[in-house]
């Protein structure tokens, strides 16, 4: 067998990662026809809407649409259509974890890959490359795999490989423009080998072939949930030492970067913060979590679940420094929140850290008020205006490590950042 050549791509799902992702594939590939579909039909207008108010906020990605929407890019609701005319499909559903049943709180909720893969054997009538997109947990591709198989019509064939997505929400068109890797994971048959050549050949009209990896499928699938666990431990780790900053007055920048300077680790991802959010981390460390547990490994398991422990307690201190600073008492009192989304240059308030903090701040019958700059952008803050407006003592808490403390200072404001102790 020959790797097919692929000339039209469907991809179920105009979520965060299907919509940037298959609109990049169409900007670099206009010999290509994407097809985003959805069922969310609110969902596939915006992407269509003629002002280009696109359900997604994405540094770089408006340009893109502009660029290949109604030439080589198309959004639609049907679904059917979309599968039966593509030569590969990519399955980028949510994965949301299960709130409920075996596994709850931890394992992913598979229910729409199903879904996806079901509707794809029911419609397809032709030979189909089926790309897992979404993060799942090690070996789904193999149930994807029974399910399209037990279900096929006869004389169609569905090759299954796994794409993980390595996009930061922010950075996503640059990533996908310019990728640290691109991860295909096949089964090691010929047909799997084809599926896997077929796929590489529509990312190499970008990407470089050295940046593209080609792995077993259970490599791949496992990978994805690897990349995120030791990103978000390096983020727990910093934290945990940003506390006993603050107990022995060292400076967790200065720490930081001390440990950055190390060509071992590097400086990336050693920011101390209020914790990290979204929707892949812990959802992903979750899942290693569960997964470890079902193979019998508690130790693995208990590992895993303390980096997400660790990020629950840094809200919790942070949010009981306020109270303990505002001495001991929040009732009444009026706390403006600066921030919302999870993180700087997205609208995605999926896990954000405010959401704990702010929760926190309303159980101590505080009275909260929320500003982010993805709701009214381009507002600088007059300090000066705001310190004379406030009753005093006036207080900044910065869990971000964002303001000139000093400065602040130098106003008036009472100013506790994240990390940094009092003593000299």
């Amino acid at each position: 067998m020959a790797p097919i050549e692929v000339k039209k791509i469907c991809c179920i799902g105009a979520g965060y990662v299907g919509g940037p992702t298959c609109a990049v594939i169409a900007l670099k590939c206009p010999q290509i026809q994407v097809t985003i579909v959805d069922l969310n039909q609110a969902r596939v207008d915006a992407w269509n809407s003629e002002d280009y108010n696109l359900p997604i906020y994405e540094p770089g990605l408006l340009e893109v649409v502009k660029e290949a929407r109604g030439r080589n890019l198309f959004f639609s609701t049907d679904v059917d259509k979309g599968i039966r005319e593509a030569d590969l499909i990519f399955v980028s559903v949510n994965t949301p974890t299960k709130k409920s049943g075996v596994g709850a709180g931890f394992a992913a909720d598979l229910n729409y890959v199903e879904l996806a893969t079901r509707r794809i054997a029911a419609i397809a009538t032709s030979n189909k490359i089926v790309v897992e997109k979404s993060t799942v947990p090690c070996r789904t591709a193999e149930s994807m795999r029974t399910i399209l198989e037990a279900n096929s019509k006869p004389g169609t064939r569905f090759d299954i490989l796994s794409n993980p997505e390595f996009l930061a929400e922010g950075t996503a068109i640059d990533d996908l423009f310019s990728p640290d890797r691109v991860l295909i994971g096949s089964l090691q048959t010929p047909e799997g080998k084809d599926a896997c050549a077929a796929l590489t050949s529509v990312y190499a009209n970008w990407v470089p072939r050295e940046r593209i990896l080609t792995v077993g499928l259970w490599s791949s699938e496992l990978s994805k949930l690897a990349a995120n666990a030791m990103l978000a431990q390096r983020i727990s780790s910093i934290n945990a030492l940003s506390a006993i900053c603050e107990a022995t007055g060292a400076n967790i920048d200065e720490v930081a970067h001390a440990v950055g300077k190390d060509t071992r680790m590097g400086p990336k991802f050693l920011r101390a913060s209020v914790g990290f959010g979204g929707s892949c981390f812990q959802k992903d460390i979750l899942n290693l979590v569960y997964l470890s547990e079902s193979l019998h490994l508690p130790e693995v398991a208990a590992y895993w679940r303390q980096v997400v422990e660790m990020n629950e307690y840094q809200k919790r201190r942070f949010s009981k420094r306020v109270v303990d600073t505002l001495f001991n008492t929040i009732t009444g009192k009026r706390i403006a929140v600066l921030g919302f989304a999870f993180k700087a240059d997205t609208g995605d308030t999926r896990e954000s850290a405010s959401i704990t903090l702010i929760r926190d701040f309303l159980s101590e019958r505080a009275r909260v008020t929320i500003y982010d700059p993805k709701v009214e952008e381009n507002q600088q803050i007059d300090w000066n205006t705001v310190y004379d407006k406030m009753s005093k003592p006036a207080f900044v808490f910065d869990g971000r490590l964002l303001v000139d403390a000093d400065s602040l200072r130098k106003i008036g404001f009472k100013v506790t950042t994240i990390g940094r102790g009092e003593r000299l």
